[in-house]
């Protein structure tokens, strides 16, 4: 069932349930921050919710480890979504509670009904850390357990899943061949230039400045946030890190990145420290905020199944 009535704590009171590796998708808008614990998505896939006055749906399909936020007005209107049941691409599929149209979670696209062809827009939205998290949003909300719902909250219904060896499930197509379908995949949407870095390419090198579309973009790798389909316990989980894709600039200022020795990431020109949130934690640029852009961290074989003339970065 989907969350419609969605209860929060603050991440004082969630530190008492949540460890502090567990997965958290942060969602910003209108200067409003939420927490959506995948420990608690993983049980109910839709969140419906207002963020900062903007009816959102909050995704979450675990087959594919995609983890979108929609605006949910549909031609001005609010809709409420649902949990369909199908799945198409092994994707999770979306109704409407207006129409009954289905819609593709992955592209935010109806599919099926009345409203086929509409899509949706997308809000930023970043897995992270629920310590990375708390550090960057001391006082923002984190979605509550009191769901309305009797739930095994911390414990992972996939467990195993995150195998690179295991086949997607109800896929028997995702042999692209570029990449093994079960690896995971920093992806940037993008109509004529849609970009996919694997994994273990963006986490060894940390920092990643490179263009999508023609804009310059800056990924960001590294830290301790865990799998939320990998162990029995989400918090046992094999660590993914946090992944951030932002435009390079604060301002008209233009930067450039790396990261230390010490695993940290400054920029060059400033020589402030950054967070993968995006966030300025000390330096001349500390509280700054980088411009997020619109990306995931998904299974390989989700995001080519959808975006087949994706480029790749090795």
């Amino acid at each position: 069932p989907s969350i419609d009535d969605p209860r929060f704590v603050s991440p004082e009171a969630a530190a008492s349930w949540i460890a502090p590796q567990e997965p958290v998708l942060l969602v910003s808008h209108n200067d409003h921050t939420r927490g959506y614990p995948l420990q608690i998505l993983i049980f109910h896939e839709i969140v419906n919710d207002i963020i900062g006055g903007t009816p959102v749906a909050v995704t979450f399909c675990p087959l594919c480890y995609s983890a979108i936020a929609f605006d949910r007005r549909v031609e001005g209107e609010a809709v409420e979504f649902g949990v369909s049941g199908l799945l198409r691409m092994s994707d999770l599929v979306m109704y409407d509670r207006k129409t009954e149209s289905l819609w593709q979670q992955f592209t935010g696209r109806a599919i099926v009904g009345t409203l086929t062809g509409t899509e949706l827009a997308r809000l930023p939205a970043q897995i992270v850390s629920f310590q990375a998290f708390r550090e960057a949003h001391p006082n923002a909300q984190v979605l509550s357990r009191e769901t309305g719902f009797d739930r095994p909250y911390g414990r992972n219904p996939y467990a195993g899943y995150e195998d690179v060896d295991t086949p997607p499930f109800a896929v028997s197509n995702a042999t692209d061949g570029r990449l093994p379908p079960m690896s995971k995949v920093i992806a940037i949407p993008d109509d004529n230039d849609p970009l996919a870095i694997p994994h273990a390419v963006s986490r060894s090198r940390g920092v990643i400045e490179t263009t999508v579309g023609g804009r310059p973009v800056v990924i960001f790798h590294s830290g301790q946030t865990v799998s939320a389909v990998d162990a029995r316990n989400v918090r046992e989980s094999g660590v993914d890190g946090t992944v951030g894709v932002f435009e390079p600039t604060v301002g008209e200022r233009r930067l450039s990145f790396e990261q230390t020795g010490a695993g940290h990431i400054v920029d060059r020109e400033t020589g402030t420290r950054w967070s993968t949130t995006g966030r300025g934690l000390d330096g001349p640029l500390s509280g700054r905020q980088l411009p997020r852009v619109n990306h995931g961290s998904y299974f390989a074989f989700a995001w080519l199944s959808f975006r087949p003339s994706t480029r790749i970065l090795n």
